[in-house]
């Protein structure tokens, strides 16, 4: 009688469970039906936006090569600035934008290089270094045109450094030295232990582990880091503006104290001229600095892909 007595609850317990799946799978379907949906709305959502950005982009795109393409010719590249869109050509902005870009590196890189491996070599783990940290990633964000008051204060006014390639050089240092700081980090970190590991036990000191094993290990990150600063740093023109830099100028600087104009200046003050000569003249402009750009992000690339000693 007990064994009989004690055999219904399973019996019963048998039936329920059949029905409990059912429910539980009928559940589960109607769950992946709604998931599925869902990332149905979210892949179209973020199609129908990018079609949006990309045919901006490329409306944008079609509107300056229209209007700049006809003046793009060797009297443009090797002429000065004139009231005459004919005669008007970027010679001293693109010899400005060299003189700024190449005291921009030779400030930055090196003072970046060396924080990012001061930071993940050197520096103890504590608050101190996270606070410093959280700080170079808010600086990376931080609007430009806030180091252009920085540099107009401390540069130009504090240092007397006035209108000069110095004064444009060291503000443009600011606003690319936290992401040079941070791409080299990134590149350190991705380096593998075992790198530093095998180094210490072969006798190597700390500095010559850096310097031989992990400076060349990091340097396809590190050059593209740098690479794609000095990109954002030959395209800015608020900071430089606000230092004084000047929209005309009819002679080459012939060192860094001289006064200076930059490609993304000169393009500015001719989308402001009234004369609609002078807008293909600026879409021209364009133009030329959207090659330069764009042959500094495939340098990027090709020493990235040339370059790479470990395969992560």
């Amino acid at each position: 009688m007990e064994t009989i007595a004690n055999s219904v609850p399973k019996l019963v317990k048998d039936k329920v469970k059949p029905q409990q799946r059912e429910i539980e799978f009928g559940v589960m379907t109607a769950r992946n039906k709604v998931r599925k949906r869902n990332e149905f709305i979210f892949k179209l959502i973020c199609r129908v936006v990018t079609l949006f950005a990309v045919s901006t982009l490329g409306v944008l795109f079609f509107h300056i090569f229209r209007e700049g393409i006809a003046w793009i010719n060797w009297d443009f590249l090797t002429h000065f600035p004139s009231r005459f869109p004919a005669k008007a050509g970027l010679k001293s902005a693109l010899y400005g934008s060299v003189w700024i870009l190449f005291l921009t590196a030779a400030i930055a890189v090196p003072l970046g290089v060396a924080t990012a491996f001061y930071l993940e070599e050197y520096a103890s783990k504590n608050k101190i270094t996270k606070w410093i940290q959280i700080n170079i990633a808010n600086l990376a964000g931080m609007p430009s045109i806030v180091y252009g008051l920085l540099g107009l204060t401390v540069f130009v006014r504090f240092f007397n450094l006035d209108r000069s390639i110095w004064a444009g050089a060291m503000t443009l240092s600011l606003v690319i030295l936290p992401i040079i700081v941070i791409a080299s980090q990134e590149s350190i970190k991705a380096i593998p232990m075992s790198i530093r590991e095998g180094a210490y036990a072969l006798g190597a000191r700390k500095w010559q582990v850096v310097t031989m094993q992990l400076l060349p290990a990091a340097s396809p990150g590190i050059m593209t880091g740098v690479i794609l600063a000095l990109s954002r740093a030959i395209g800015e023109s608020a900071p430089l503006i606000m230092i004084g830099a000047l929209s005309f100028i009819a002679f080459v600087p012939e060192g860094p104290s001289d006064p200076f104009t930059v490609l993304p200046v000169q393009i500015f003050n001719w989308a402001g001229r009234p004369q609609a000569d002078f807008h293909g003249i600026a879409g021209a402009g364009i133009i030329v600095l959207l090659g330069v750009l764009f042959g500094f992000n495939l340098l990027a690339l090709f020493i990235r892909q040339k370059f790479q000693r470990y395969k992560l």
